[in-house]
C-alpha cells in the first residue's frame, strides 16, 4: 500500500509537469483584440447634436442617415442614404440646394433646407434615432459622388462622408469619435 500511494503521488505530479512555459493571461486578452489593419466592412454611424443629427432606423427596418451638410463647390445638397434592415446599401435620394453666401469653399453648413430635411424625415414615417452598423459605398447621381468613400493613407484607414468629406470616421469604427 505504501508503493501504491508512492506511485499515484509520482504520476500525479507528472500530470501536473509541461515542457511548455506558463502563458500570460495578458498575452491571451491582446491575441483575442482586434486589429485595424484593414478596411472596415461596416462602420456604426451614432446620432448626435453636431453633424449627425438624423441617423436611425426607419418604420420599414431600414437604416438611415440623413444630412443637409453635403456639398462639392457649386452646390450644397440634402441627401437621404437608406441601408437594408441588415446594413447593406440601398439607396440614396440627393436633392440640390444652394450654398450659403460667404461660406469657405471646403467648409461644411446647414444648407439652410430645413422643409426638405423635413419632407424627408416623414418618408422614413415613424423612426428612431439610434446607432447603425452599415456598409460603406459610394453611388454617383448627376455625376456626383455621395457616400461612404474607404480611404487608406499609410497604413491607416478612414471612411469619409461624400461629398464634401465633411465627416471622417476611423478605428475602431464605433461612431463616437469622428473628424470634420
Amino acid at each position: 500500500m505504501k508503493t501504491s500511494g508512492l506511485l499515484l503521488a509520482l504520476v500525479l505530479l507528472l500530470v501536473g509537469c509541461s515542457s511548455e512555459p506558463e502563458s500570460d493571461p495578458a498575452d491571451d486578452r491582446e491575441a483575442a483584440e482586434p486589429t485595424a489593419s484593414g478596411p472596415p466592412a461596416r462602420i456604426t454611424l451614432v446620432p448626435d447634436g453636431y453633424h449627425v443629427p438624423y441617423a436611425g432606423t426607419a418604420e420599414d427596418g431600414r437604416r438611415f442617415f440623413l444630412s443637409e451638410e453635403l456639398f462639392d463647390e457649386k452646390s450644397g445638397y440634402v441627401g437621404l442614404f437608406l441601408w437594408t434592415s441588415d446594413g447593406t446599401f440601398d439607396e440614396v435620394r440627393v436633392d440640390p440646394t444652394g450654398r450659403p453666401e460667404g461660406l469657405p469653399a471646403q467648409q461644411a453648413a446647414p444648407a439652410g433646407a430645413e422643409e426638405l430635411v423635413a419632407a424627408r424625415l416623414a418618408e422614413l414615417g415613424d423612426y428612431v434615432l439610434e446607432p447603425i452598423e452599415v456598409e460603406p459605398f459610394l453611388e454617383k447621381v448627376d455625376g456626383v459622388e455621395f457616400g461612404w468613400r474607404v480611404d487608406e493613407y499609410d497604413g491607416d484607414y478612414s471612411v469619409n462622408v461624400e461629398p464634401g468629406n465633411f465627416i471622417a470616421y476611423y478605428a475602431p469604427w464605433d461612431g463616437l469619435d469622428y473628424d470634420t
